[in-house]
């Protein structure tokens, strides 16, 4: 695994105010591209993200969270179309990404080459999350290529909704903390729309359900 720089100017790590300058947004970026893990916020629960195209940034992400490697990460990105790089929705799974993305919503698809198998758990298949938050959002577009999805706790323990409430072992393991305030709380709901699954149940869930029950009758 790679060492993380705490930053690009060598500084502690960042916490920025509300998250909203841009030129924060720009150095998590940044801290994404150089292979260094950061935290963002979403409209669910801070989420964990480094380049989910790097199998060692993926590794450091599990590292962090000590996470079990049989549990697969989801990936974020900007928009429902950024997410066709790295996935093969079927035209119901396309329907339904473009019915609740941006949202509180992983939707769960088959995945093209170029995601290492560390990300997926060398299943065929991959979580896209496009959230419904202007900060995370304008992150995910600033760092030019999909980044984990995953709350940033150390696993067995809460969801932070409050940069305030992160863990230790994570605040110092990352290059970077944008800050949105306090979010939702309640985590995504986890759905294969293929495969008419709701892998877990959590914010919207009732309308996946409905959106579901509506195709499959």
């Amino acid at each position: 695994m790679q060492e993380h720089a705490p930053d690009v100017d060598g500084e502690p790590p960042l916490v920025t105010d509300g998250g909203r300058p841009a030129g924060d947004i720009e150095r998590a970026a940044a801290a994404v591209a150089r292979g260094d893990p950061v935290v963002y916020p979403t409209e669910t629960v801070y989420g964990l993200g480094a380049d989910a195209t790097d199998a060692d940034a993926v590794e450091s992400v599990f590292e962090l969270k000590q996470r079990d490697r049989d549990e697969p990460l989801s990936l974020g990105v900007p928009s429902v179309d950024a997410a066709f790089a790295h996935a093969r929705p079927s035209p119901l799974a396309e329907r339904f990404m473009r019915a609740f993305l941006p949202g509180p919503v992983t939707v769960v698809v088959e995945r093209r080459e170029g995601l290492p198998d560390a990300l997926t758990a060398g299943r065929d298949r991959v979580g896209i999350r496009v959230p419904d938050h202007d900060v995370a959002l304008a992150f995910l577009d600033a760092a030019e290529r999909p980044v984990t999805a995953t709350s940033a706790n150390v696993s067995g323990r809460p969801s932070v909704t409050d940069p305030a409430d992160l863990d230790d072992a994570i605040r110092d393991g990352v290059a970077a903390v944008l800050d949105g305030g306090t979010t939702g709380g309640t985590g995504s709901t986890v759905v294969d729309p293929e495969r008419n699954v709701i892998h877990r149940r959590g914010a919207m869930a009732g309308a996946v359900e409905a959106w579901l029950d509506e195709q499959s009758g």
